[in-house]
C-alpha cells in the first residue's frame, strides 16, 4: 500500500513534536538547517551554565526513531502545483502528499540603522555562545586602575525588547557581570538596561507576573527605559530616543530581542496570509487553498488560541499534538479536529537565583520558583529518555551558574 508521504519543514516545538507523534505513520521526513533540536526557554540557563548543550539541544538522531528521515538543509523553495520540496544543500526533491509548514520567524530590526549589522540575535545556542564571549572581552579589558565612572560606560550592555525575553535574558546577564566584579575585585559596577517602545515589561503578560517580574529586575540592578525607541545601533554604541530627546550610549554589546517577523520562504508564498505576513489557518491548522499543508508556530495566525499564546512556543508544543492527529485524520479520510488552546502557565527565569512562575491562577517566585521551573520544563522536553537522563542530571549534579572567567579559562 502507498505510504502518505509527510514532509515537515522545520524542528522547532511544533515540527519536532509533530513529527515523534506522527513516527510510523507514513513515509515521515523532518527537514532542518540545525542538527539539533533547542529547547528555546531555556536558552538563557544555557548562557549562564546553569544548563549544558546537550540538556536542551539533544541532536535530532538521538530523538528520531528509525522510521523518520531526517534532513539538515535550508529550504530553497516550495512548488505548490507540484507538491515538493527543493534543498539548498542537494538536488534532492522532497515530494509529499502532506506538508507541515513550522519554520519559526526571523529576528525583525524593523528598519533600525545598523541593527542587524551590529546587534546580536538571540535564538540559537551559537548566539549564546557568541554573547558569553563578548561578555567575557569586555569584562577581561576591565584595567584594576580604571576609574568607577568609566568602567561602567566600557561595562555597558543595552537589551532592545522588554517583552519576556528580554526581561529573562537582561537579569541573567546583570546576576553573572556583578557576581563577575565581586570575584575579579573590579572597581564601579556593570550597567545593564533594557529599551522597550511600550509602556511596561512584559506587555503580554498579567499584573501578578509582572509585580515578580519588575522586582527582579530591580534586585538585579537592569535599568528599564519605556516609551523608548532605539534609533541606531553601532559598533560601539546604541542611539535610542524617549519624548523626542535622543541619547547615545557607548556599549559593549547590544542585543536585539524586539520582535520576529517571517522569512523569505514564507513571506514569498503564494498563500493567504494577514497585514503582518502570517499564514491564516483554519481552526484544524490547514491552509484553507491548500488542504493538505498545515502550518503551525510563529508562522501562523491560530483562530482559537488565547491572545498571550502568539508567538510563543508553549502554542507550538501544544499545536503539535493537533497537528499530528489532523494529519492521521487527513490522510484516513476522517474528520477533523479542532481546540481551544490555554494558557498552560508562565514560567520566567530572572536572573541566577530566581524566576517567576504563573499556574493555576496564582505566581509566585523566589528560589522555589526556580526549582518549579526546572521541574516543569523537564517534563516538556522531548522524549521520555532525553527527560531521565536531564531531570537525573539536574537533580544530582545541580544547576549551579558558572562565573564569567577570564577568556583562557572558559570552557
Amino acid at each position: 500500500m502507498h505510504q502518505p508521504r509527510i514532509v515537515i519543514l522545520g524542528g522547532g516545538f511544533g515540527g519536532l513534536f509533530t513529527t515523534l507523534d506522527l513516527a510510523g505513520s507514513g513515509e515521515v521526513t523532518l527537514v532542518s538547517d540545525e542538527d539539533h533540536f533547542l529547547f528555546t526557554p531555556m536558552l538563557y540557563e544555557y548562557l549562564s551554565g546553569e544548563v549544558e548543550a546537550w540538556h536542551i539541544a539533544p541532536r535530532y538522531n538521538e530523538l528520531l526513531d528509525e522510521n523518520v528521515r531526517f534532513v539538515q538543509s535550508r529550504v530553497a523553495g516550495i512548488d505548490l502545483a507540484a507538491q515538493s520540496v527543493s534543498l539548498e544543500s542537494s538536488n534532492e526533491t522532497l515530494h509529499y502528499d502532506v506538508l507541515v509548514l513550522a519554520m519559526g520567524g526571523i529576528t525583525n530590526y524593523v528598519g533600525v540603522e545598523g541593527a542587524q549589522e551590529h546587534s546580536l540575535p538571540f535564538r540559537k545556542l551559537a548566539h549564546a555562545d557568541n554573547l558569553r564571549r563578548q561578555m567575557v572581552v569586555a569584562l577581561d579589558r576591565i584595567a584594576p586602575d580604571l576609574a568607577p565612572q568609566d568602567v561602567r560606560r566600557e561595562l555597558t550592555f543595552a537589551i532592545v525588547g522588554a517583552g519576556a525575553s528580554g526581561c529573562e535574558l537582561s537579569t541573567k546577564m546583570a546576576d553573572l557581570l556583578f557576581d563577575a566584579f565581586k570575584r575579579r575585585a573590579l572597581p564601579g559596577e556593570p550597567r545593564v538596561l533594557v529599551i522597550e517602545m511600550g509602556d511596561r515589561v512584559v506587555p503580554g503578560m498579567g499584573e501578578q507576573i509582572r509585580e515578580f517580574v519588575e522586582d527582579a529586575l530591580h534586585k538585579s540592578r537592569v535599568e528599564v527605559h519605556t516609551k523608548t525607541r532605539v534609533v541606531k545601533v553601532a559598533n560601539d554604541g546604541i542611539t535610542f530616543e524617549h519624548e523626542g530627546k535622543q541619547e547615545s550610549l557607548k556599549t559593549a554589546g547590544v542585543v536585539w530581542l524586539g520582535g520576529v517577523k517571517m522569512g523569505p520562504l514564507i513571506e514569498h508564498l503564494d498563500v493567504e496570509k494577514d497585514r503582518r505576513g502570517l499564514l491564516i489557518i483554519k481552526p484544524t491548522l490547514q491552509l484553507s487553498q491548500h488542504l493538505n499543508i498545515f502550518a503551525l508556530g510563529d508562522i501562523a495566525i491560530y483562530p482559537d488560541a488565547t491572545p498571550t499564546l502568539a508567538g510563543t512556543a508553549q502554542l507550538a508544543f501544544q499545536e503539535a499534538s493537533l497537528c499530528a492527529r489532523n494529519i492521521k485524520a487527513f490522510n484516513e479520510g476522517k474528520e477533523l479536529h479542532t481546540k481551544h488552546f490555554e494558557e498552560l502557565g508562565e514560567a520566567m527565569s530572572l536572573g541566577t537565583e530566581r524566576a517567576a512562575v504563573l499556574t493555576g491562577g496564582k505566581a509566585f517566585g523566589g528560589a522555589l520558583a526556580r526549582q518549579a521551573r526546572f521541574a516543569l520544563y523537564t517534563s516538556r522536553l522531548p522524549t521520555w529518555h532525553h527527560r531521565l537522563r536531564v531531570g537525573a542530571s539536574w537533580f544530582f549534579e545541580g544547576t549551579t551558574p558558572r562565573p564569567l572567567l577570564p577568556l583562557g579559562f572558559e570552557r
